[in-house]
């Protein structure tokens, strides 16, 4: 089994933001989810995590906050030993640039595409609007 993708969340922003994904991609067997529900706490939520990145050789974790509980939680694994990467804050432009990374065989800095893709539209819309004027 190649790399993996790890998304982590409060509720289900992870699920849906792969099935988000999905739309565009299609369908991603190299993506798992764990979602921290309402009646959840830490443990749970670790537990959760460890079952499903037991089968995993190889998995990057992409998690919605930074300080939140899921964040926290995998944070500790790592502390403990763990041999994979966290990033706080994911985005979709990440997950995709983690899949392009995968197809492409690169490596992809997920920090800098996820921020890359941040855009006030309407200055964008602006920018154009001069641009045509010249």
């Amino acid at each position: 089994m190649g790399k993996s993708l790890v998304l982590v969340s409060h509720g289900l922003f992870c699920e849906e933001l792969k099935k988000s994904t999905e739309m565009i991609m299609g369908p991603q067997e190299a993506i798992h989810t764990v979602a921290l529900l309402p009646e959840e706490g830490p443990d749970e939520f670790k537990k959760k995590f460890e079952e499903v990145t037991a089968s995993l050789d190889e998995f990057v974790v992409f998690a919605d906050l930074l300080g939140g509980t899921p964040a926290n939680v995998v944070s500790r694994l790592i502390l403990e030993g763990g041999q994979f990467d966290v990033y706080a804050g994911m985005n979709m432009p990440m997950v995709i640039g983690f899949l392009n990374g995968v197809l492409l065989g690169e490596d992809v800095d997920y920090i800098e595409f996820g921020a890359s893709n941040i855009r006030h539209v309407n200055s964008l819309l602006t920018s154009s609007d001069d641009d045509e004027d010249e």
